[in-house]
């Protein structure tokens, strides 16, 4: 049968989809838009499976705060190129599922995915329709979400790096400080009592061997060897907690000093970054055109 040009353009509005692909679904389902539309998520379906193997290592961090501002989310949402991550698609994407965190508080990403958003599709089915549209591979990799009894600062630094931070006493102005100085300093852990003992351990042994072996320290005393060791090893504590580390806005004073003196006290922070812990492919860009060419035999 023939199709029109009405029917094209509104199913082209209805899925995002290119105008051939749609005119395509339309002749195969005698001009039934519901049917077509149906058709097409099919099709994008099978497209995204194809995809799925695909390093997705770019991406946007998203955020969402309940209105108390007692609640707090995080979520990373992956694809494949930095243009993607900076369409509005992707954008409108990522807000809706950080949105769906925080009202539906699912237990992990499978749950997450199984979730249904506004519109009236599961997150999965959202993100398998946004990749037969933009043609990359998109996940959802994960989220954090942070309670707080007192106040709760969050910040993104840009869409590549999310922070919320927990504390009790202090103000917002503290707690926003706190946020943006785990996004610039990336503590590993909050204060020395939590850094695992074997973790210190090992620390401990490596410093000692190096002791050992530096010829300038041969003769010197057993406990002054062990006092520099240890110097070593609180200087160590030092950058890898947050209580620790140098205050971003003031080096002269460490976050332990500004909690202290603002009579407050961290609860919990979490802090996600893009990519981080994804091994990304390294193309040969060179090797790659030359096949192409070869390819094409010119």
């Amino acid at each position: 049968m023939a199709v029109t040009a009405q029917a094209v353009a509104q199913l082209r509005e209805r899925t995002g989809a290119g105008m051939m692909e749609c005119k395509r679904a339309l002749v195969e389902t005698n001009g039934d838009l519901d049917a077509a539309a149906e058709l097409m998520r099919k099709q994008g379906i099978a497209k995204a499976d194809k995809k799925a193997s695909r390093v997705a290592a770019e991406g946007v961090i998203a955020s969402a705060q309940s209105a108390d501002g007692k609640s707090g989310v995080l979520v990373e949402i992956n694809c494949e190129t930095d243009f993607v991550a900076r369409g509005d698609d992707f954008a409108a994407f990522a807000a809706a599922v950080a949105k769906l965190v925080l009202e539906a508080n699912p237990a992990d990403v499978e749950a997450l995915l199984a979730a249904t958003l506004p519109a009236g599709e599961t997150v999965d089915v959202t993100r398998r329709a946004l990749i037969a549209k933009i043609g990359e591979n998109i996940s959802v990799r994960r989220f954090v979400r942070v309670e707080s009894n007192g106040l709760l600062g969050s910040y993104l630094h840009g869409t590549r790096i999310g922070t919320l931070v927990a504390i009790e006493g202090g103000d917002a102005a503290l707690a926003k400080d706190l946020a943006m100085h785990v996004a610039a300093s990336n503590p590993a852990y909050l204060s020395a009592a939590d850094v695992p003992e074997d973790a210190k351990a090992k620390e401990r042994a490596i410093r000692i061997d190096i002791m050992k072996n530096d010829e300038k320290n041969k003769g010197k005393p057993e406990n002054i060897l062990v006092k520099i060791v240890e110097g070593g090893m609180n200087k160590w504590l030092g950058e890898i907690t947050l209580v620790g580390q140098p205050f971003v806005k003031d080096p002269d004073q460490s976050v332990e000093k500004l909690l202290a003196a603002n009579k407050a006290t961290v609860a919990r922070y979490e802090r996600l970054e893009v990519g981080a812990g994804i091994e990304k492919k390294q193309d040969d860009f060179v090797a790659e055109v030359m096949a192409q060419a070869k390819g094409s035999g010119n």
